[in-house]
């Protein structure tokens, strides 16, 4: 099945951001279990294997519609050096891949590809429940503080 090229585009467009997010996330679960916050570590390392999960629906969409998945095409990676830094470093990618997932949405219903428009709406979702789950960490972070936030992520 032919696709639109413009969708193509855009559904690689996303793949990219979701290949970061794999990266990102992943080495931000391990540094997490290196100083020991196992709830970070499993937050963080639960959402890489989510994005994996949407990477790989994406370049079966894609190979359906006779394209060509970029896997090749990295963007920034934002690394924290420390828990709060790691968390708005997660914050300003899920702002980032949220404009691009927005754009590809718009598109696939003015191409009228539903299919992809419904894969993106998923991804989307899933998205938006990682960013409320950061802010939750921010808002924590400021109201107990960084150390008692830490602690209490330890002893979890």
């Amino acid at each position: 099945m032919k696709g639109d090229r413009e969708v193509i585009r855009a559904l690689n467009q996303v793949l990219g951001q979701s290949l970061i997010a794999i990266n990102q996330y992943f080495l931000h679960a391990r540094i997490a279990k290196n100083w020991g916050i196992e709830e970070l570590n499993e937050n963080f390392y639960k959402q890489s294997i989510q994005e994996m999960k949407w990477s790989d629906a994406i370049i079966e969409r894609i190979l359906l519609l006779e394209g060509l998945p970029n896997l090749q095409d990295y963007g920034k990676l934002f690394i924290g050096e420390d828990v709060e830094e790691m968390v708005e470093c997660d914050v300003r990618l899920e702002d980032q891949k949220f404009a691009i997932i927005t754009d590809a949405i718009s598109l696939c219903e003015q191409k009228q590809d539903y299919v992809s428009r419904k894969l993106l709406l998923g991804i989307k979702d899933g998205n938006e429940e990682y960013i409320d789950w950061l802010d939750t960490q921010k808002d924590l972070i400021k109201d107990v503080g960084l150390e008692n936030y830490i602690q209490a992520k330890v002893e979890d």
